[in-house]
């Protein structure tokens, strides 16, 4: 009797498949014993300039009137800027807008539409402070003309590619350590490294408003300001092989 050929023909083609998929799967499965560490290395050293984020923030009737406001005590805090050395290059404009200030109804007069009272004009301006010792004038110098919000200042370095690499091989070292001890407990010994992953952290911000609040309170020719230690640290993340 025939036999149907498109019949034979997909019972052969699933009897190949059958034969060659654990082969395929082998092939492809990563037999390795693998161990996965993390570490954190951390670099401290002295900061050599601040961050800075300013705002002048005016309010008025109108817009125009809040605009030319805002303009004129900006335009002497840029003019302080300079005249405190610092350079074109180190002040930047990061924020401006123009918003309206609403008055919404009472809870008894739901179906009263809000109503525009005034406009307020915020500009914000961040600032590079090479020389720490004019950091705590140059903050008194800001409120006195105007600038009445801020973000924070955040002390960094100039160039902080050392310190992140003192930390990158700290971390490294570390995870290497670390894998050699736990895989040494287990009786067996470290091999290649298979993956490195990395991130890496800048110095946090402190908060601004904070030290405006203590200037105000104690009225100090400058604020008076830390710079302690700036902290850089880096995270790896590191796959070895693992020889039994």
């Amino acid at each position: 009797m025939l036999q149907n050929p498109i019949r034979a023909l997909t019972l052969g083609s699933i009897l190949a498949i059958g034969l060659f998929a654990p082969m395929a799967l082998a092939q492809n499965f990563d037999t390795r014993s693998i161990i996965n560490v993390s570490a954190t290395g951390e670099t401290s050293i002295a900061p050599d300039l601040a961050y800075l984020s300013l705002a002048v923030m005016r309010e008025a009737a109108t817009a125009r009137e809040a605009l030319s406001a805002n303009n004129t005590a900006m335009a002497e805090v840029l003019a302080a800027m300079k005249a405190f050395g610092i350079e074109d290059r180190d002040l930047q404009t990061s924020g401006f807008s123009i918003n309206p200030i609403y008055v919404y109804p009472s809870a008894d007069q739901p179906q009263t539409p809000p109503k525009i009272t005034g406009y307020q004009v915020s500009n914000a301006l961040s600032v590079r402070v090479r020389d720490l010792a004019k950091l705590g004038e140059v903050l008194d110098q800001a409120v006195t003309l105007g600038v009445n919000s801020g973000g924070g200042v955040t002390f960094g370095k100039d160039n902080p590619e050392a310190a992140v690499k003192s930390a990158r091989i700290e971390a490294m070292k570390d995870a290497v350590d670390k894998a050699k001890v736990l895989v040494e407990a287990a009786g067996a010994k470290l091999g290649k490294i298979v993956s490195i992953n990395e991130s890496s952290n800048a110095p946090q911000p402190m908060a601004m408003m904070a030290r405006m609040e203590m200037a105000d309170a104690a009225a100090p020719k400058s604020v008076p300001m830390a710079a302690g230690e700036s902290s850089y640290s880096v995270n790896v993340s590191v796959s070895f092989e693992i020889v039994q």
